[in-house]
C-alpha cells in the first residue's frame, strides 16, 4: 500500500508513496539522494508539506522529506546559517531571541526556510530574499554547490528554483540587530492578526493562500490581494464535494468532512476561472500539485516544495 503522506501536508490529503525516506539535516539528504541516484530509483523531494497537494492516488516514487522538529541555527562571520529542513516559524523565535531583525515578518507561516526561500515567503511588504546573502544548493544530480541570492532571480513570491528543481540545504541570511522585547511585542501582534484572519490548518485543513496576489504589471494594475478579486468574483459560494472556500478569506481553500485532493484541486480551478470571466486577467496559483490530477494531468516532479 505504500506510505501515507497526508499526515505530512497541513491538507491531510493525499494518496501514499512507493516509501518515505525521512531526512533532517543536509547530510543525510545528500545520502540519500546519492543511494537512489547510484539505484537509478526515481524520487520526489518535499519540505513541510504547507503549500502542497498532492493527489489522492498518490505518488508511485520514493518521496524523501527535508524536515525537522528541530532548528539548526547557529551564526558564522556575522551572519546566520539555518538549515533548510528548519520550520520558518521556529527560526523566526530563535533570531527573535538571540537578538536578530529581519525575519519578524514570516511569524506564523508554515513551512521550512527551504520551501520559503524557494517561494520568496514573506508579509506586509517585506520578503525573507531581502535578507538572504547565499544559500547552499543540491540539484537533481546530487551536485552541491553556494550561490548569492543574487543568481536566484528572486521576485515577488518566486524564485528561480520554482522550476529547476533545485533544493536549498541550508541559507546564510545577513540580519541586523533588533531590540528583543520590541521585536517580541511585533510577533504577537503579528501572530494575532494572523489568528484573526486565517484559519488554524490543525483544526481546518488547508495551506493558506491559493493565489499569489496580482503583480503590478497585470491589467489588474498596482499589486493587489488576490482576495479582494476572488471576493468580487463571488467564490465565496462555491463548494465542490468536501472543498469549500474559507468564509473570512476568499482565497483559502478548507478540506471539509470527506474532502478530496481532486475537489480542492478542481474548486482552484473554477476560482481562477471567476476571477478570469469578471476581470479578465488569469490568477497565478501559489500552492504546488504532487502527482496526476484528473482535469490536469499533472505528473509528479523532483522539484522542493
Amino acid at each position: 500500500m505504500g506510505t501515507p503522506l497526508a499526515p505530512l501536508t497541513t491538507f491531510q490529503l493525499g494518496g501514499p508513496c512507493r516509501e518515505l525516506i525521512q531526512c533532517a539535516d543536509p547530510d543525510s539528504l545528500r545520502t540519500a539522494v546519492s543511494a537512489l541516484l547510484r539505484a537509478g530509483t526515481p524520487y520526489v523531494l518535499i519540505g513541510g508539506g504547507s503549500n502542497l497537494l498532492i493527489a489522492d492516488e498518490g505518488v508511485d516514487a520514493v518521496v524523501v522529506r527535508y524536515f525537522s522538529e528541530e532548528p539548526a541555527v547557529t551564526v558564522k562571520d556575522g551572519a546566520v546559517e539555518v538549515s533548510g529542513a528548519t520550520i520558518l516559524d521556529q527560526f523566526v523565535r530563535a533570531t527573535i531571541e538571540a537578538g536578530w531583525d529581519g525575519v519578524i515578518m514570516c511569524s506564523g507561516i508554515p513551512g521550512t526556510v527551504g520551501g520559503a526561500i524557494v517561494g520568496n515567503a514573506g508579509a506586509f511588504g517585506k520578503q525573507i530574499g531581502d535578507v538572504l546573502e547565499s544559500v547552499e544548493l543540491m540539484d537533481a544530480n546530487g551536485n552541491v554547490y553556494r550561490l548569492p541570492a543574487g543568481d536566484l532571480d528572486l521576485g515577488y513570491r518566486r524564485s528561480r528554483l520554482q522550476v529547476s528543481g533545485e533544493v536549498v540545504l541550508s541559507a546564510r541570511l545577513r540580519l541586523p540587530a533588533g531590540d528583543m522585547n520590541a521585536m517580541r511585542r511585533k510577533r504577537e501582534e503579528i501572530l494575532a492578526l494572523r489568528r484573526a484572519k486565517h484559519p488554524d490548518w490543525r483544526t481546518e485543513p488547508c495551506i493558506g493562500s491559493i493565489f499569489r496576489n496580482v503583480e503590478p504589471t497585470s491589467s489588474a494594475g498596482r499589486r493587489q490581494a488576490a482576495g479582494w478579486f476572488l471576493e468580487e468574483a463571488g467564490v465565496k459560494e462555491l463548494r465542490v464535494g468536501g472543498a469549500f472556500v474559507y468564509p473570512k478569506h476568499a482565497n483559502i481553500i478548507i478540506k471539509g468532512e470527506e474532502g478530496t485532493a481532486e475537489d480542492v484541486y478542481e474548486l482552484a480551478r473554477r476560482m481562477a476561472r471567476a476571477v478570469r470571466d469578471r476581470f479578465g486577467f488569469d490568477l497565478v496559483r501559489e500552492v504546488r500539485f504532487l502527482g496526476r490530477f484528473h482535469a490536469a494531468g499533472d505528473a509528479p516532479t523532483t522539484r522542493f516544495f
